[in-house]
């Protein structure tokens, strides 16, 4: 069982989100992207599900913090956003993602998703 950190700023799909993986990984919601990377750092999780377009910083920005910093920097990130463009996952991979998971999506295809990063 993996222990898993997933931002959003909606709370409605964190709650997606934790409902299709709490059985079979721990999974800790933060909402929205304010002191994010230092609760991952504190956490020590073993993935990330990160939202793209969040208000303040976007995930983006918590992505390329988190390939900065010694000890988050080998964590797999997992984007998960509603920005479905060709060039958008590729922007993402660019930021250091492991993955990218377009919105909507089913439990499985999420399922999936983090099996293949972890």
């Amino acid at each position: 069982m993996a222990k898993l950190i997933a931002v959003d700023d909606s709370m409605a799909d964190l709650k997606l989100i934790e409902q299709s993986l709490a059985p079979y990984h721990q999974v800790i919601l933060y909402q929205g992207s304010e002191n994010v990377e230092q609760r991952i750092e504190a956490e020590k999780p073993d993935a990330v599900l990160l939202d793209v377009v969040m208000p303040g910083r976007n995930g983006y920005e918590v992505l390329r913090a988190l390939r900065r910093n010694e000890s988050t920097k080998h964590i797999p990130v997992l984007i998960i956003s509603s920005k479905s463009a060709p060039t958008d996952i590729e922007w993402g991979k660019r930021q250091g993602a492991s993955g990218y998971l377009t919105k909507p999506y089913t439990p499985e295809d999420l399922r999936k998703a983090v099996q293949e990063i972890l």
